[in-house]
C-alpha cells in the first residue's frame, strides 16, 4: 500500500540540535529511500519538514518507520498519515468497470 506520510516540526531546532540530528537523519532517509520503503520524498513548502510516498504494508507499519527516525525520536518532528490508492472514479471513463 501507499502512504503520504507528512512531516512538521513541532519543536523549534537551535542550531547545534540540528548540527547533532541532521548527520544522522539524513543517512536514516537515504537508508529508507534505497530500502524502497520511501518511494518519493519532497520538502514542504508551506513550512518545514517533509513528505515521503512510503511502500508499506499498513499504516500503523509506517508510524513505526518515521517513529524510529532520529528527529522523532528526539521528540523535534511528528507525521501525519494518509493511505492513498489509484484515482477510483477513473474507472467510470472504461466502458464496464
Amino acid at each position: 500500500m501507499k502512504v503520504l506520510a507528512i512531516g512538521s516540526i513541532i519543536k523549534p531546532l537551535a542550531d547545534e540540535q540540528r548540527a547533532r540530528l541532521m548527520p544522522h537523519e539524513v543517512p536514516a532517509t537515504l537508508r529508507l529511500y534505497l530500502d524502497g520503503i520511501v518511494d518519493q520524498y519532497w520538502f514542504r513548502k508551506d513550512r518545514p519538514g517533509p513528505v515521503f510516498l512510503m511502500n508499506v504494508e499498513t499504516v500503523e507499519q509506517a508510524k513505526a518507520v518515521t517513529d524510529a527516525m532520529p528527529i522523532v525520536k528526539e521528540g523535534y518532528a511528528a507525521y501525519e498519515f494518509i493511505p492513498v490508492g489509484p484515482l477510483a472514479p477513473l474507472g467510470m471513463l472504461i466502458p464496464g468497470k
